[in-house]
């Protein structure tokens, strides 16, 4: 956490008590690095891993930047998937709430027509590449008072092949905008894709200290294809072991696991593409709340 405050990095009143109310008193170390240049009205390019607080980095300012009288959308931030598009939403939502701005998600899985409606009318869209193209292409939408726009981990975007309808989506956007690039690295075409869209951009690396990471444990195990449930299930009820994250190489595998595993009265769930937004929403509240 940083020495410095949310005010003394400019931040408005309002909005320092919003952030407040929350529990957030003083800015992460992404937070402080950006929020000054932001607010200054400087392009960005940001390399910070996720979980860093970076959302709050590029949203806080935004929220700032924006009056409640500007044309709309004034700001747009495209994210790769509809959870991080979902989770962006949830942490903007009580700061724009201090400045009388709203917020709109566009992404696949819901209505069109509903989320055309909300985002024409909203200060903030945070949307996928898809479906935001999928409302430019019917015109539903209009990204001419775009004032800021922010690409919120691009290096996946561009690993999942989005970076065609982003080049799209970013030509509709003023030539005079601010831009702020967020990724996990700034190299390759992560780094070309940063040059090309935005102009003498201040950079920043946050990169986590080293004790952050000292409690991860790594370890290796051989073991045949019979006896993977068994080292599992095991690992699993040993005490003392919270939530646990397992990962597979098919969705049908995920499928799998999760019967076999309730078998041994583990409770589980699965997460992957061929669940429908609201089974994943599901599972990560339980997940979560502690549930499973």
């Amino acid at each position: 956490m940083s020495s410095q405050s949310f005010a003394d990095l400019g931040v408005s009143k309002p909005v320092v008590a919003a952030l407040s109310a929350r529990g957030f008193h003083t800015p992460f170390a992404v937070q402080e690095l950006v929020i000054a240049d932001v607010l200054a009205g400087r392009d960005v390019l940001a390399q910070s891993p996720t979980g860093s607080g970076k959302t709050l980095a590029f949203g806080v300012p935004i929220v700032d930047l924006v009056p409640a009288e500007a044309r709309r959308p004034a700001a747009l931030i495209l994210a790769p998937t509809r959870e991080l598009a979902g989770q962006i939403v949830d942490e903007l939502q009580a700061v724009a709430n201090a400045r009388a701005l709203s917020v709109a998600v566009v992404h696949g899985g819901v209505s069109l027509q509903r989320q055309a409606k909300l985002a024409a009318r909203s200060h903030i869209v945070v949307a996928t590449p898809g479906r935001l193209e999928d409302l430019l292409q019917r015109r539903d939408l209009t990204l001419k008072h775009v004032k800021v726009l922010v690409l919120d981990e691009a290096d996946r975007m561009l690993d999942m092949g989005f970076k065609p309808p982003v080049d799209r989506i970013v030509a509709q956007c003023p030539r005079d905008r601010q831009t702020l690039f967020f990724s996990a690295t700034l190299e390759g075409a992560a780094g070309q894709l940063a040059k090309a869209y935005t102009r003498d951009a201040r950079k920043h690396v946050h990169k986590p200290r080293a004790e952050s990471q000292a409690d991860v444990e790594h370890r290796f195990v051989h073991l045949t294809h019979d006896g993977k449930l068994g080292a599992l299930v095991s690992e699993l009820r040993d005490e003392g072991r919270g939530r646990t994250l397992v990962f597979v190489r098919t969705k049908r595998g995920a499928d799998r696991l999760v019967k076999r595993l309730s078998n041994e009265s583990l409770t589980a769930v699965a997460m992957h593409g061929n669940k429908s937004q609201a089974q994943r929403q599901k599972a990560l509240a339980r997940f979560e709340s502690g549930a499973v």
